[in-house]
């Protein structure tokens, strides 16, 4: 026998109303997809050198934040978000603002990973929500905090007022602590292997559904969850950048696991336990689609190739007049094994000192090279212009024109 569906409850002020907070059914399928990523991203982040790897943890910053904000549909183009990070701000005030938030974005995702300590459970607390929201938001303006009606987002303040979002009308504002709380109760206990991806993507839903904030519930959200998952991934793939290339899938499966549960098949909370599984079965999938992506970018042999033809091609233009092909050598070797002098690099090109000295100076310019001084060792660089020959695909809206 089944029991009538549950109606809409038109005030969610219970943390009862939530339930459950993690999926109950089923679990040995997401435990064996969790290793499968566990397994790969260990075996990735042994692919690059400690300077590479700062580099593309660098890089992957950058795209967090264009892809957060892109979900938010207020995304500015990638080479606009590079030039906030040398405080090269528009003359036209919308990219300047756009410029703000990503740059904001970026400082708090440093700020936040910085915490070498932090544990995953640490990492969903709700505490460390309001604390993502704070560094995020902290570094803005009064004006870039402003709503489209007009309210002022207060730093890691959780909301005043009642809220609707589409269909979904989030938990009474008077019951926001015993939401946290409860949240902190399940998520804040988290330990070993098998649980943590759907531990984290279930996470990520109540909290999204439970809309702590007057606005940036989803940035913070997305905050917490990269945060969450960096011991794993070393910041090295982001989650982010798969749900931001499929976002209406993203809102749908997010709209799903809102829906009541549907009879006696369908767990014992109030949302539908099924659709809280799918959309976990849904992250982790997503999670090893990015790691599996980057693996395949961090393949020595595919990148020794591609970075050997980016050098070529540009030795045979003549926008590149100080490219040749004696440096593919030593820029292999900054890239695979770590960072060199500039004398041993120009000992490597096989060149004379002067034609080396402008080859270096040529690398550097273009950034593929960088150096924090004219003396300083010379390290590995992944500037946007190379990116669609040294990572196919990886971060493509880089390669479109900038319009803005």
């Amino acid at each position: 026998m089944s029991s009538v569906p549950p109606t809409a409850i038109d005030v969610y002020d219970s943390p009862h109303h939530f339930e459950p907070l993690l999926p109950q059914n089923r679990l040995d399928e997401l435990v064996e997809k969790t290793r499968i990523v566990f397994e790969k991203s260990h075996a990735m982040r042994g692919a690059l050198c400690p300077p590479a790897r700062e580099a593309v943890r660098e890089l992957v910053r950058e795209m967090n934040s264009y892809y957060s904000n892109r979900i938010e549909g207020q995304s500015t183009h990638p080479a606009n978000v590079s030039k906030a990070l040398q405080k090269n701000f528009s003359d036209n005030p919308e990219v300047a603002q756009r410029q703000r938030i990503a740059l904001a974005h970026i400082e708090a995702e440093r700020e936040l990973e910085s915490d070498a300590e932090l544990t995953e459970a640490q990492a969903l607390r709700s505490d460390f929500l309001l604390r993502a929201h704070a560094s995020l938001y902290g570094r803005l303006s009064e004006d870039d905090r402003r709503t489209t009606d007009d309210r002022i987002v207060q730093p890691g303040q959780i909301r005043d007022a009642e809220v609707s979002v589409g269909r979904h009308h989030a938990p009474a504002f008077a019951s926001l602590p015993r939401f946290l709380a409860r949240m902190d109760q399940v998520y804040g206990r988290v330990q070993g292997v098998d649980a943590l991806l759907y531990t984290i993507a279930a996470a990520h839903h109540r909290t999204a559904w439970t809309h702590a904030f007057i606005d940036g519930n989803g940035r913070a959200a997305r905050l917490q969850t990269h945060t969450a998952l960096c011991r794993l991934s070393g910041g090295l793939w982001s989650v982010n950048r798969g749900l931001a290339r499929n976002r209406d899938t993203y809102y749908a499966m997010l709209s799903n696991a809102d829906m009541p549960r549907q009879g006696d098949l369908d767990g014992r909370g109030n949302l539908s336990e099924k659709m809280l599984w799918e959309w976990c079965s849904y992250f982790i999938d997503l999670c090893d689609d990015q790691v599996s992506f980057m693996t395949r970018m961090f393949d020595v042999q595919g990148l020794r190739d591609r970075v050997k033809g980016l050098v070529l091609v540009r030795s045979q233009s003549s926008d590149y007049q100080h490219y040749r092909s004696e440096a593919v050598l030593p820029l292999l070797h900054v890239l695979l094994a770590g960072s060199v002098s500039r004398g041993d690099f120009a000992q490597m090109t096989g060149l004379g000192e002067r034609v080396a000295r402008s080859v270096i100076s040529q690398l550097l310019k273009d950034g593929l090279l960088v150096s924090d001084s004219h003396r300083a060792d010379l390290r590995i660089g992944f500037p946007l212009d190379a990116l669609s020959t040294i990572f196919p695909n990886l971060y493509p809206e880089a390669a479109a024109a900038n319009l803005e």
